[in-house]
């Protein structure tokens, strides 16, 4: 079984405490085990399930209904990028193609180094300052390929 730290358990203790049933606090506590983990396997479920006492196939079930939840190990920075309408229309495929041509990330994939993983976003609510993209929890906008060059530069 895969171990949270000590520290985990204590969090996923207090939230538990500050929701009224167990399966109330599922989406932060697999939000823990996932930044424990960096992704959540078959075993994080299981131990997220066990410390809530929920059946697994609940755990399973909303962390695979959830976008925000990694079901395969990813890269040490993870790229939401948006493609939704206003991305779009705003050149967000020529930026697809730039990270692949660029980076050898495609949707979905990792980089062979395992620097980066790009995860293609419905909608992250920048309509208004669109292309726009997270890498791990930091928001950009107004993107160019110009500055997800410098964007990503930062992230080692």
């Amino acid at each position: 079984m895969t171990k949270l730290s000590e520290t985990a358990i204590q969090e996923i203790d207090e939230i538990r405490r500050n929701y009224p049933t167990a399966r109330a606090a599922l989406l932060p506590a697999l939000y823990v085990a996932q930044r424990e983990f960096g992704w959540l396997s078959p075993e994080a479920y299981t131990t997220v399930s066990d410390l809530l006492g929920v059946p697994p196939a609940i755990a399973r079930g909303v962390g695979t209904f959830y976008a925000m939840y990694k079901n395969k190990p990813m890269g040490r920075h993870v790229v939401q990028l948006c493609t939704n309408v206003s991305c779009m229309i705003l050149g967000v495929e020529k930026l697809v193609d730039f990270l692949r041509n660029t980076y050898g990330l495609v949707p979905g994939g990792t980089t062979a180094d395992n620097r980066f993983s790009l995860v293609i976003m419905e909608c992250i609510g920048a309509c208004g300052t669109a292309p726009a993209m997270l890498v791990n929890d930091d928001f950009y906008e107004n993107l160019t390929e110009q500055y997800i060059k410098e964007i990503l530069g930062k992230y080692q």
